[in-house]
């Protein structure tokens, strides 16, 4: 999973339970209506909503984060930042059997000569 690099620049979350999006938006550095737009474009990011309001767990915030550092300092498009995220949370490709065959040659290899 990619972390986000701005970690060191975005204000620390708070203790809370739940933030605001205006709380959210000063914490992650996006504007409301970007928060709003990546609710419909990130199934991950699903805030609790009573009434009108949307209330944001620190999961939530944390998720915001990592978004924001895909589309803003890796330069993805919102479909791969959508693809990065889906295989982080262990929708991964399936692993092609030749290439761990073939790692498992390697170390089996590398363990030989290191006995050696």
């Amino acid at each position: 999973m990619l972390e986000p690099s701005n970690n060191n620049e975005l204000p620390a979350i708070p203790g809370k339970r739940y933030f605001t999006i205006g709380e959210v938006s000063d914490l992650c550095a996006v504007k409301p209506h970007v928060l709003r737009y990546w609710e419909q474009e990130f199934d991950q990011l699903d805030p609790v909503r009573r009434g009108n309001r949307r209330y944001y767990q620190r999961d939530d915030v944390l998720i915001v984060r990592q978004i924001r550092s895909l589309l803003y300092e890796h330069g993805y498009t919102i479909g791969g930042a959508r693809q990065c995220l889906s295989e982080s949370n262990g929708e991964e490709a399936p692993v092609n059997k030749a290439q761990i065959d073939e790692l498992i040659e390697e170390l089996e290899k590398l363990k030989q000569f290191l006995a050696a």
